[in-house]
């Protein structure tokens, strides 16, 4: 049995990748990914990846802005935790500096607040203690900065 028969054609692969890069915004590793578990011969790779970002399909800054926008909006993740996640991806200090501009101080800070409003009225341990804990645990992973986390910590702990 031919070995090469096992791997889709050059225009197939090429048709399958433009369709997953149309669907949603991809990164590299993304697309690497997804050329090995379509089984696509390793030798037309880097022909796949260049077609693909010549004819914008695949653009990684666009990816970082997107993925930084949607993960906001809809995840209500900090910066710390988009930053963490699109270096997993392997994106570049400057696209993800550059990324993080889609999100406006006003509307971050918004974002805190309300999601942190809600964490801890959702708390209702009789023990402050754990329940900051677990408050501050839960904003940590998030992705929101330690400092900020504190302060709105000793507010909401005032209030109550």
């Amino acid at each position: 049995m031919n070995q090469e028969s096992n791997y889709l054609s050059f225009d197939d692969a090429k048709r399958k990748l433009e369709h997953y890069c149309a669907y949603q915004d991809r990164c590299h590793s993304e697309v690497v990914n997804k050329l090995f578990s379509l089984r696509i011969t390793p030798q037309i790779h880097d022909e796949i990846i260049v077609h693909l970002i010549e004819h914008n399909f695949l653009n990684e800054e666009r990816f970082a802005k997107s993925f930084v926008r949607g993960k906001h909006r809809l995840s209500a993740w900090g910066k710390n935790r988009i930053t963490s996640e699109l270096k997993l991806r392997n994106i570049n200090s400057r696209l993800i500096t550059i990324a993080l501009t889609e999100i406006n101080d006003e509307e971050y800070y918004q974002t805190f607040d309300r999601i942190s409003e809600n964490k801890w009225i959702q708390l209702t341990d009789s023990d402050i203690q754990k329940k900051k804990q677990k408050f501050q645990a839960y904003l940590f992973r998030k992705g929101y900065a330690m400092n900020d986390i504190i302060e709105k910590t000793n507010e909401l702990e005032k209030e109550s």
